[in-house]
């Protein structure tokens, strides 16, 4: 389908998705569907395993609880929009609902990095520190961690999301992406966004690298304190408590990361479509499978779940 490009302002945008013959699409909505009926029904119950069972009531599955509600509301605010996509091609979306879009993935990302990061703090206090434990994690601090992971995700969207909100777009309205995102926006605006590009930039550093860093350190710290155990089952033990977040932050940040500096445009457009594809479609799902494979505790409590029913 070919559309033309006018100097009108426009009040709607035509959001590509993914390009491909019709049986490709059609083969893709049925992925992306399972996927992501996948990633609601394990976030779901991760969800509520922790909530209706008293063995799951610790600081971390604490963290896990929140940190599945941020992966239920990145997916759902891009993939059922792309499954359209791949039914209807170029198929329109308001400006608002567009930025709209952006705000609320930006926002969930920003979180869940805050998030990530509480939970390496968690996991440095009880191997480093375990007989302070109690007393340092209790439920302030974690209602504090938590509520400064979700404000700070929404507050700090903002100063995106408002200068964002006020440009002007002219021209093409062709998003050729999967959903609406900074650097999309930025390219069919016809405003000057040299000041929201340097913003963006100088921002990424305190909401992305310093979580980041912190994270790195801690697990630095911790594997120095595991390697002081004396015994092979102690520092099995100690590792298997922290592993399955070592692997959510690796997947998490490497495709982030990946995902910021590949660029996207010109031949390297396919390649940020496939790493954006990764990160909003299946990101979501490897989480709560990561933690319900590995995790113990998780599996216990799905077996006398399923037991029960």
């Amino acid at each position: 389908m070919m559309i033309s490009c006018n100097q009108t302002r426009i009040t709607e945008f035509i959001l590509m998705g993914i390009q491909g013959s019709e049986s490709l699409n059609y083969a893709l909505f049925v992925m992306f569907s399972i996927t992501y009926i996948f990633t609601i029904a394990g976030n779901s119950i991760i969800i509520l395993l922790i909530l209706g069972c008293d063995k799951l009531h610790t600081p971390m599955y604490f963290f896990l609880c929140h940190l599945s509600l941020s992966d239920l509301l990145l997916s759902s605010n891009v993939v059922p929009y792309l499954l359209c996509t791949l039914l209807s091609k170029a198929r329109p979306m308001l400006v608002s609902s567009c930025v709209t879009q952006y705000y609320f993935g930006c926002s969930s990302t920003i979180s869940e990095c805050f998030l990530l990061t509480a939970m390496s703090f968690d996991r440095y206090v009880a191997i480093c520190i375990p007989l302070h434990y109690n007393t340092i994690m209790d439920i302030k601090v974690l209602s504090h961690l938590v509520a400064w992971s979700w404000s700070l995700g929404f507050l700090i969207s903002l100063t995106s999301i408002i200068p964002v909100s006020l440009l002007e777009f002219c021209g093409c309205n062709i998003i050729d992406h999967i959903y609406c995102d900074l650097a999309p926006l930025l390219a069919v605006s016809c405003s000057d966004t040299y000041f929201l590009e340097m913003e963006s930039i100088i921002f990424s550093i305190p909401i992305l690298l310093l979580p980041f860093m912190f994270v790195i350190v801690t697990y630095i710290r911790i594997f120095s304190a595991v390697l002081k155990i004396s015994t092979t089952f102690g520092r099995r033990k100690a590792f298997s408590t922290c592993s399955s977040h070592i692997i959510v932050v690796t997947i998490f940040y490497g495709t982030l990361i990946s995902k910021y500096t590949a660029p996207s445009s010109g031949s390297s457009l396919n390649v940020n479509k496939l790493i954006s594809l990764l990160y909003i479609v299946f990101t979501p799902l490897l989480n709560p499978a990561v933690y319900s494979l590995r995790n113990q505790e998780i599996r216990e409590a799905i077996h006398k779940w399923v037991h029960v029913k």
